[in-house]
């Protein structure tokens, strides 16, 4: 088992380098499971028919004048909750409320205006969106959410995140050539019931652990999860590449309605 801990532009405390970490990854996307992969899907085919994301906005001004400036799709209830200084977003555009269909754009704000800076197909929770996520209810939870750390089971990418790297920690606890074999190579933790600055796998769970936790964003696998949100393998590593923490990258996500609400 190997383990670093590589920080660029956060710091962190150096008792995490070297540490050997046992945690199971299992608990990892809200749910624990026993043998087999956190977010691994039902086996299902994805659907590309009515594909979201084709008709998004490249670029988002102000609506009116003095106004502040709305990322595309988002209504006033969620852009209400965009830190003033985030000038990154990556916006997860459900399908629909009870569909693990999305759509994953990354947001960078230039002057008043947030231009599109990638887009790609993704996947969310098997069971769709929620306002109101728990331990095993299979659905992605609705919200803006700070990106703080990443990290994965294979070397550090080029990640501006702090990245824990740990091909221990997030192995996926399947057979060898499973098609979730894969999934955390590459994981960005969402900070949603974690805290921040520790490993995307750490176990700590401030609002309790029947709120859920360890929802990540993490390499595609083909099909719905258990809560996290996945992406393939080259918007990963531009995430990894692109997402800087002097910029307060955050990920806004939820079903088109909760979205434009």
């Amino acid at each position: 088992m190997r383990i670093s801990t590589v920080v660029r532009t956060c710091p962190v405390p150096a008792r995490r380098r070297g540490t050997r970490h046992v945690i199971p990854v299992t608990l990892a996307c809200g749910v624990l499971l026993a043998g087999t992969a956190a977010c691994a899907g039902d086996g299902g085919h994805r659907n590309h028919a009515g594909a979201p994301g084709l008709n998004i906005p490249v670029a988002s001004g102000s609506p009116h004048p003095g106004a502040a400036p709305r990322l595309p799709g988002i209504g006033s209830r969620l852009s209400k909750r965009v830190p003033a200084d985030s000038r990154q977003a990556v916006v997860v555009y459900g399908d629909d409320r009870d569909s693990a269909e999305s759509t994953a754009v990354l947001y960078e704000k230039h002057g008043t205006a947030w231009k599109l800076a990638g887009s790609w197909p993704a996947h969310n929770g098997r069971q769709g969106w929620t306002t109101d996520h728990h331990l095993d209810d299979e659905r992605s939870p609705v919200g803006v959410f700070s990106l703080t750390d990443a990290g994965g089971s294979l070397e550090d990418p080029g990640s501006r995140l702090s990245y824990w790297y740990d091909d221990n920690a997030f192995a996926s606890m399947t057979e060898e050539g499973d098609e979730h074999a894969h999934d955390f190579d590459y994981v960005i933790a969402i900070d949603y019931n974690r805290l921040k600055g520790v490993p995307p796998f750490d176990w700590n769970r401030p609002q309790g652990v029947e709120k859920g936790g360890g929802i990540w964003l993490h390499l595609d696998h083909g099909d719905g999860t258990s809560a996290c949100v996945t992406v393939p393998e080259s918007g990963m590593k531009t995430l990894l590449r692109t997402l800087n923490p002097r910029l307060h990258p955050v990920v806004v996500m939820g079903d088109r309605e909760h979205l434009s609400a």
